[in-house]
This record gives C-alpha cells, structure tokens and sequence, in this order.
C-alpha cells in the first residue's frame, strides 16, 4: 500500500513541475514566501492564470496560503521541497527534445 501512495505523490509533483509556470512558481517561493500580485509580476502572466496554477499547487498538496489582511501569502507546504527542487536542478540529464516537449497549454493533473 505504502508504494501507491508513495508513486502517488511522485506523481503530483511531477504533474505541477510538467508546466513551465508552475514550475517557476516553485522556484520562486523555493527562496521564501510569495504573494500572488508580485508572483504574477514577476513570472509575467496575468494574476488569473497565476491563481489558476496556484489552486492547482495547493491541490496537489505542495503550497499553501496563509491570509495576511487582504493578502494572501504562499509558501511551499514542507521545507523538504526546497531541497528536492535543489537537487532536482543539480541532476544533469540526457534530454531528447522530441520526446518531452514543453507546452505551455498543459492542464492541471
């Protein structure tokens, strides 16, 4: 049982980082907390596409939102995610193009 919910969890990671959006965002708040107005300036997409992958994140259980006031502040759900990101970065793949392409029209998982 253990195995599903581990390859489960693989895959809702790999999900959110299979969009190049969603991807930064993770990056971004791999570094500390954001909030969606200064992410969405930032990344350079508009604040409903930047909440539409935020919702997705948060459903996958890798950020969450804490309101602060009017604000609402994101932060990645453990620190032990930062780390994986890291060390995610660090590998050196052999990447053949055509066999993963990026798009920016993928939906959520």
């Amino acid at each position: 049982m253990q195995t599903v919910l581990d390859s489960s969890a693989l895959a809702r990671f790999g999900c959110a980082l299979s969009d190049p959006t969603r991807a930064e965002i993770l990056l971004i708040l791999r570094d500390g907390p954001g909030y969606p107005s200064e992410l969405a300036e930032r990344i350079g997409v508009s604040r409903q596409i930047l909440s539409n992958h935020l919702a997705c994140l948060r459903g996958c259980g890798l950020v969450t939102v804490s309101p602060e006031g009017r604000r609402s502040r994101y932060d990645l759900a453990d620190p032990r995610i930062a780390h994986a990101l890291t060390d995610l970065l660090g590998l050196v793949l052999d990447v053949d193009p055509a066999c993963c392409p990026v798009s920016d029209d993928q939906g959520c998982c």
